[in-house]
């Protein structure tokens, strides 16, 4: 191959996945490879070097910190304003298809974007009415999330077909909520995929516009995709497209959002022409490292055969130790982190601490507060989550959208106006009645006579007087907008000093943004995607690790039934998916990593016996310090019993027999003795919530 300078600093693979433009094109990049570098200099090679216009590439990944990567090494590579080329998230770029295309499918250009905030009130709100226990409105999102994922519209599954189990609670609310949907003239998260491959599935001519505009498809993290992403992917390229998929299988951890791993095995079947390329060179993490999680990740059978190996210094051996409990375990991290930064190792951001499950913070806290460490919490809440921000963002989105029901109830009485329950719900009966938004309903109610007090109508007169006066400034920016919202309805005046510099904050951020522009951005942002800027530990868990690396990182609560959780010991697929994400947490490791276990955790209130996972038998005990603490005696000393209470200990993933149903999984334990409230699957039967003292349930050995 001839000299470039391009592809100086690739190694022969790389460059074979760069170079490569003729066929479809799988590139198996493994934790660490340089993955990001090659997708970048694809697209600059196809510019520089083949004359593709920067236009005629479309590259999609799944984050927002990924594509603004992918849009600052781009930039840097083809010296080119990479604003309005076509990169950036799935989410995005149907976005921004159906800005311009929604119309074929009935809808208005300034649709709303509900975010999942959204989707659970308007959930509830359905719940409600129905009568259905509004508790259910997480697990019923959820549910309507995989439906969605996997193409499944209300119709579809009221038909009960494509093997989805039928369940009449998710049906009437899936029903009512695209309804809704419609009425608010509002897209969820899910509709934006979905809805883009029915405008191309139900109009051709759009579709063959795009087909010609896109020479080339790039996608990242192809491994994270559902159903619904690879139909849209596989449509958009036909049958033998130019495109080219990178993503790893032993790295697919978001089978709970409805990725689908199989989708990279699924590739190769439908198109008969693709070349595979793997990457195997690790360019991250010591040789310690990448040999202990290369062995682990080899003990899923259904995954495509690779190599993992470096070139960098063997390193530190990983570090594991069994402790007695989340104590001693939290305060050997402490102890670590203290020391590597006090020998000037490292800064405290170069260390991270991944667990599971989010009970297991709390006691890992508990270790750095104790030690004046300072550490970041990572859990999904993200400024645009915070109440006033939201506040603020749905009186935006009722100005360009009056009929988003949802961001009216948010706002009607925010600030308080005076506007009472029965005058709500009466408002709420009438839209029902005649199918139309709140905010209509709301105007009718104003000009006509009807059971409504005078004050009550002065009061929604002025609420409608202030939605219609920022209406007519929808054409100034988002920043101009939001400071006539704030001086309109005097909402400042209801905030503490900490959330007025919030919406400060929010405002400053929007300078010279389009309104629309603005709460896209907003809409699309996702609360994982934070950076640690400060000199702290970042404490996350192990999904929201994806994509990140860290010079140390400590893997605790290594024990069954967290890790792998106790939902996946009773389905082989699950538990592949467990070890992939004990394999994406060790591969976070550059330079050091330490992993733990303890004998006895408290979980849901309970002290509990623990046994060590399943995944440590695999970690070869060449490249390990094995540590275990001796067992001291007071773990080891039981009170004796002084009632007739159950002592028989349920763990959460132990097995237990039951005279009438046979034997089950524990889900989840909460309590001691004969009160404790136990929850059991059992296989063929469904999950059981139980009294340990009235269930006659018998514990038994694996």
């Amino acid at each position: 191959m001839a000299k470039d300078s391009l592809l100086d600093d690739l190694n022969e693979p790389q460059r074979q996945a760069v170079t490569h433009i003729g066929n479809p094109l799988l590139v198996l990049a493994g934790a660490g490879s340089g993955k990001t570098r090659v997708i970048t200099t694809k697209f600059a090679y196809m510019v520089k070097r083949k004359r593709f216009s920067p236009h005629s590439i479309l590259a999609v990944t799944f984050t927002n910190r990924a594509s603004d990567e992918m849009k600052e090494r781009t930039k840097g590579l083809i010296n080119c304003d990479t604003k309005n080329l076509w990169i950036g998230t799935f989410h995005s770029q149907c976005n921004r298809i159906l800005r311009k295309e929604i119309h074929h499918l009935g809808f208005k250009h300034n649709f709303t974007i509900y975010d999942e905030d959204d989707q659970c009130t308007l959930i509830r709100q359905i719940l409600k009415e129905l009568n259905i226990y509004e508790a259910l409105y997480k697990n019923i999102a959820s549910r309507i999330s995989i439906l969605k994922a996997s193409l499944v519209t209300p119709d579809k599954f009221l038909s009960q077909g494509d093997g989805f189990s039928f369940d009449e609670k998710i049906a009437k609310v899936y029903v009512r909520y695209q309804d809704e949907l419609k009425r608010a003239e509002a897209l969820d998260f899910d509709d934006l995929i979905m809805f883009t491959v029915r405008l191309f599935t139900e109009h051709p001519k759009v579709l063959e516009r795009y087909r010609k505009q896109f020479e080339y498809v790039l996608i990242d993290e192809f491994q994270d995709t559902n159903h619904a992403q690879y139909m849209l992917a596989n449509i958009i390229v036909g049958k033998d497209g130019n495109f080219c998929a990178v993503g790893d299988d032993d790295q697919s951890i978001y089978k709970f959002r409805g990725a689908n791993v199989g989708n990279i095995h699924r590739l190769k079947a439908d198109h008969s022409r693709l070349k595979i390329i793997k990457l195997e060179q690790n360019y991250r993490s010591t040789k310690n490292i990448i040999n202990v999680s290369s062995k682990v990740i080899q003990g899923n059978a259904s995954r495509s055969e690779k190599t993992l190996w470096t070139e960098n210094e063997c390193g530190e051996k990983v570090c594991y130790c069994l402790f007695n409990n989340e104590e001693e375990e939290a305060k050997h991290v402490a102890r670590t982190i203290k020391d590597l930064y006090l020998k000037g190792f490292y800064e405290y951001s170069d260390m991270a601490i991944l667990y599971r499950i989010n009970l297991q913070a709390k006691a890992i806290e508990d270790g750095l507060r104790e030690a004046s460490i300072p550490y970041t919490i990572f859990n999904g809440i993200s400024f645009y989550n915070r109440r006033e921000i939201k506040d603020v963002i749905a009186y935006l989105k009722l100005i360009l959208n009056p009929h988003d029901n949802v961001s009216l109830r948010r706002v009607l009485n925010v600030p308080p106006r005076g506007i009472g329950i029965s005058a709500i719900n009466k408002i709420e009966q009438e839209a029902k009645r005649n199918s139309t938004s709140l905010y209509t309903v709301i105007k009718q109610i104003i000009s006509s006579n009807n059971s409504f007090t005078s004050s009550i109508k002065d009061k929604l007169s002025s609420f409608v007087n202030t939605i219609d006066d920022l209406i007519g400034n929808s054409q100034k920016t988002a920043s101009d907008i939001m400071r006539a919202v704030v001086n309109k309805t005097n909402y400042l005046e209801t905030l503490e000093d900490e959330r007025v510099q919030n919406v400060i904050e929010l405002i400053n951020s929007s300078e010279g943004i389009s309104l629309q522009a603005f709460l896209d951005k907003t809409a699309l942002m996702s609360g994982f995607e934070t950076s640690n800027n400060c000199n702290s530990v970042s404490m996350m868990t192990l999904h929201g690790a994806k994509g990140l690396e860290f010079s140390v990182v400590f893997l605790v609560g290594l024990e069954e039934g967290i890790l792998p959780y106790c939902k996946a010991l009773e389905d082989a697929a699950d538990m592949e998916e467990e070890r992939r994400l004990f394999y994406v947490g060790m591969t976070r490791a550059k330079e050091r990593l330490y992993m733990s276990s303890v004998r006895r955790r408290k979980l849901y209130s309970k002290v509990q016996e623990r046994q060590p996972s399943r995944f440590i038998n695999d970690v070869p005990k060449d490249c390990c310090n094995w540590m275990e603490k001796t067992v001291s005696p007071t773990v080891q000393t039981e009170k004796p019993s002084t009632s007739n209470t159950v002592n028989i200990s349920f763990d959460i993933g132990c097995r237990v027999k039951h005279p009438s149903w046979g034997v089950g999984i524990v889900r989840e334990c909460c309590g001691n003795g004969d009160t404790a409230k136990v929850v059991v699957n059992f296989p063929g039967i469904g999950i059981k919530k139980l009294i340990a003292g009235l269930a006659n349930l018998e514990r038994i050995s694996v």
